[in-house]
């Protein structure tokens, strides 16, 4: 335990670290291209802080794991909003632009809805199983990459909206030096996320703890932790607009493009269903979901100068700690996922 112990507080600060130089180097990286801070943090920062996710998933769907797949990115969406955003918000209130709320925050609702038409269109439609298949995948990736492809059309339109002036020092970095400082942040992010992980789940299944429940938490909290600090530390720096982006970012990312791969690479196990199932992502799971990302939009409107404040960061909060609490009510027994039980199991009986 005390080992997990010491690589858990290492990997925490690695993933500090490597948000730093992130941050910096993405920083720059946008003020070098004429580009907004906001579309630094939607695609270079939130597709790489969403690669613990797509490592976990895509393995998870190469094992015939669907709860690892889909539970995973459907806790990390939840997560990132209301506890990664509700942190944020309560450090510096986030400014909401008017492109993200004609535009980004709105397709983060949709990919979301779409999300739970195309997983539990059974229990919906009566059609078919309660899966996403590969053509779901296909689609989810010709949505990510169009979405990009428009992104990026719009990036330098917006580099005005998103406060070109703010960060004048931004510039001072020569072009490869940013680009070799944000790559060695995700380096460093993603060892830290991966350390975090394996120590935070040995913990949590000697603990005898479900895989559901592991993926849900300690899964989508750990692979997260990349979102987490760096949003945290672009907060610190006064870079709301590239936290906001890698939340956003991260969102789309997770259902569009792992969930994508994911559903393409299935490798079915048995005579299990042929696509990532949602048989057990429960309708409480799909709804905090869905509610995560309206809050964002609504959290638009509820003061004044479209900023996400401290009252909607204790709102996100109340949320995520609810859904905890609701998780811990409805825990499954998972004494499998223990290597200890195993253990026990194999002694003789009436020897110590």
């Amino acid at each position: 335990m005390t080992l997990q112990i010491i690589i858990l507080l290492g990997s925490l600060a690695l993933l500090i670290f490597g948000a730093e130089w992130i941050v910096d180097g993405s920083s720059a990286i946008a003020r070098r291209a004429g580009l907004s801070e906001f579309l630094i943090g939607l695609t270079v920062v939130g597709i790489g802080t969403s690669m613990p996710e797509l490592a976990v998933s895509t393995v998870g769907a190469l094992n015939g794991s669907a709860d690892i797949s889909i539970g995973n990115v459907v806790g990390s969406n939840i997560f990132n909003v209301l506890l990664i955003l509700g942190v944020t918000a309560m450090i510096r209130p986030v400014f909401i632009s008017g492109s993200n709320l004609r535009r980004d925050i709105p397709l983060n609702i949709f990919v979301t809805v779409l999300l739970i038409l195309f997983g539990k269109h059974a229990s919906l439609f009566g059609l078919g199983e309660d899966t996403l298949s590969r053509l779901d995948g296909a689609i989810f990736l010709l949505l990510f990459i169009a979405y990009m492809y428009i992104s990026f059309r719009t990036g330098k339109e917006e580099y005005s909206e998103d406060g070109a002036d703010e960060d004048a020092g931004g510039k001072g970095k020569k072009l490869y030096v940013a680009i070799l400082l944000t790559l060695a942040g995700f380096a460093a992010l993603i060892a830290g996320g991966k350390y975090f992980v394996d120590s935070a789940t040995k913990i949590a299944r000697m603990a005898h703890l479900s895989e559901k429940f592991i993926a849900v938490t300690i899964l989508a909290g750990g692979t997260s932790m990349p979102e987490l600090v760096t949003c945290v530390v672009a907060t610190v720096k006064k870079k709301g607009a590239l936290a906001l982006g890698n939340i956003i970012g991260s969102n789309i990312s997770n259902i569009l493009l792992i969930l994508g791969t994911s559903a393409l690479v299935f490798h079915p196990s048995g005579k299990g269903p042929s696509g990532l199932s949602f048989g057990n992502i429960t309708w409480m799971d799909l709804g905090v979901l869905v509610l995560s990302s309206l809050l964002l939009l609504t959290s638009a409107w509820s003061g004044r100068n479209n900023k996400i404040g401290r009252g909607d960061a204790t709102l996100f909060l109340l949320c995520q700690g609810a859904y905890l609490v609701w998780l811990f009510l409805n825990l499954e027994p998972g004494p499998s996922l223990c290597p200890l039980d195993n253990i026990s199991a194999s002694k003789p009986q009436g020897k110590p």
